[in-house]
C-alpha cells in the first residue's frame, strides 16, 4: 500500500517512526521493539536511515519484517548526502526487492566531517535531486519529503524555504512530513503559507513525546523547534521526577494530536523513538477518537 492511499483517505490516521540499530549486536532488541509497536496496528510505520547509509541494511530489514509479519505499510528513509549515484541506485533496488514502494527522500544531516568537504563534487547536494531522480526512474514509488515549519536551519528566511519545498513537490514528492512540532499554532501558520505558495500535497505533522527532560535540548538541536512556555513549564515542574515527566510528556503530545484532529488535520506522525510503551499510551489515549479507523 502507498502512503498516499492513507493520506488521501478521509479517515484519521496515526503513524509511528522507529530507527534501526547502529550495531548488529543491537538488532534483535530493536527488532523486538519495532514489532511491539507494529502490533498496535498503526496506519503505517517509517524506518529511519543512518547518516551516510551506515544502517541501510538494518533499515530495510526492519521495514520488511514489519510489513510481512504484521501487514503494516512501511516507509523507508533514504538519504543521499555524500553518496554516489551507484550507491543510491543499489539502495533503491534493495528497497524494491524487499517489496517496499514508499521512500522518504532526504538529503541527510551534514556531520562535522561533511561540512568541511567540497560539496561541489558530490553527486547529490540537495534532497530535490534525489526526489527528481526517483520520480524520473519510472518506478511506481510513493515519495515523501521533509519540511521545517519553523524554517530549515540553512534557509535565510521562510519565503526562501517555502520555495524550496515547492521545488521538492514539483520534482515529484507526493507528500511532506514535518520535523517535530511542539506548538500547533506554528504548524497551522506554516500550512497557510505553504498553501499560498501553491503546494497542495498532504502535509503530516510530526509529534515527538518528550518523556524525559534530557530530550529537550536534543530536540531543539535536531530541529530548532520552538518550545512554547506551557511546555517549558511542564518540564520545569515535572522534569526531576521521571515517572511524572513521562506521563506529562505523553499527555502533552496526545493533546497536540487531538487539537490537530479537531482542526481538520487527519494524519499525524509520532516520533516514538523505539518506545513501545509510549506508542501504546498515545494510541490508547486516542482509542475512542480513532475508533476502528486505523488499519486492522
Amino acid at each position: 500500500m502507498k502512503i498516499t492511499d492513507i493520506l488521501y483517505s478521509e479517515k484519521m490516521s496515526l503513524s509511528f517512526e522507529v530507527f534501526p540499530p547502529k550495531k548488529e549486536t543491537s538488532l534483535e532488541s530493536v527488532r523486538a521493539a519495532t514489532e511491539q509497536i507494529a502490533a498496535f496496528r498503526p496506519s503505517f510505520m517509517s524506518v529511519t536511515y543512518g547518516a551516510g547509509g551506515g544502517t541501510s541494511r538494518f533499515t530495510i530489514d526492519i521495514a520488511k519484517n514489519i510489513m510481512q509479519r504484521y501487514g503494516v505499510p512501511t516507509l523507508v528513509h533514504l538519504t543521499c548526502v555524500s553518496s554516489s549515484r551507484q550507491t543510491v541506485k543499489d539502495q533503491i533496488e534493495a528497497i524494491k526487492a524487499a517489496g517496499i514502494n514508499n521512500i522518504m527522500a532526504l538529503r541527510g544531516d551534514l556531520t562535522p566531517e561533511l561540512e568541511n568537504t567540497d560539496r561541489s563534487k558530490w553527486d547529490y547536494r540537495y534532497a530535490v535531486e534525489l526526489i527528481r531522480e526517483l520520480r524520473e526512474s519510472g518506478d511506481d514509488l510513493c515519495i515523501g519529503a521533509a519540511c521545517y515549519p519553523e524554517i530549515h536551519p540553512e534557509s535565510s528566511n521562510q519565503k526562501e524555504d517555502l520555495l524550496h519545498l515547492k521545488e521538492k513537490v514539483d520534482a515529484g514528492a507526493d507528500f511532506l512530513t514535518t520535523q517535530m512540532v511542539f506548538d500547533n499554532d506554528l504548524f497551522f501558520n506554516f500550512m497557510y503559507k505553504l498553501r499560498e505558495t501553491g503546494v497542495t500535497v498532504p502535509v503530516v505533522p510530526g509529534i515527538m513525546p518528550i518523556t524525559n527532560a534530557g530530550q529537550v535540548e536534543r530536540a531543539i538541536k535536531l530541529s530548532g523547534s520552538f518550545m512554547p512556555q506551557r511546555f517549558k513549564s511542564l518540564v520545569d515542574h515535572f522534569g526531576s521526577d521521571p515517572l511524572s515527566m513521562k506521563q506529562a510528556g505523553i499527555i502533552y503530545a496526545t493533546s497536540q494530536i487531538i487539537d490537530l484532529y479537531a482542526n481538520g488535520i487527519t494524519n499525524v506522525h509520532v516520533y516514538s523513538m523505539n518506545k513501545p510503551d509510549v506508542a501504546k499510551a498515545i494510541k490508547d489515549n486516542l482509542s475512542d477518537i480513532l475508533g476502528k479507523q486505523l488499519i486492522e
